[in-house]
């Protein structure tokens, strides 16, 4: 049974940084695309970052571009978000995502949340003004 465990996350000012962490438990071969989506109250869950394990491309949406950054820990089996230079539009719930599934444009950013089967518990990040 596949398990995404989520910590970090919480309350900061803008132009903070936060940390968010990924773990994954229970697989018997590596994820081939693990991403974070975020949620705000009354808006549809957008896929902001995804890395594809296998190379380590990483992808971002372009209002996180420059901000966000992600990465992976294969020793931890842990996927991270860096979140730098926090605004107020960034606080959402976030979660990790993971999919096992092959594409023929496999380098290329998974942004659908349909993409995915496992999902981690979420955490909430949120930035005063």
């Amino acid at each position: 049974q596949v398990q995404l465990v989520q910590s970090g996350g919480g309350s900061v000012q803008v132009g903070g940084s936060l940390r968010l962490s990924c773990t994954v438990y229970g697989y018997t071969y590596n994820p081939n695309y693990i991403s974070w989506f975020r949620q705000a109250p009354g808006k549809e869950r957008e896929g902001v970052a995804t890395i594809y394990t296998g190379a380590g491309s990483t992808y971002y949406a372009d209002s996180v571009k420059g901000r966000f950054t992600i990465s992976q820990d294969n020793a931890k089996n842990t996927v991270h978000l860096q979140m730098n230079s926090l605004k107020p539009e960034d606080t959402a719930m976030y979660y990790c995502a993971a999919s096992f599934r092959y594409y023929s444009d496999y380098d290329a950013p998974r942004f659908s949340a349909s993409e995915y089967n496992y999902w981690g518990q979420g955490t909430q990040v949120t930035v005063s003004s």
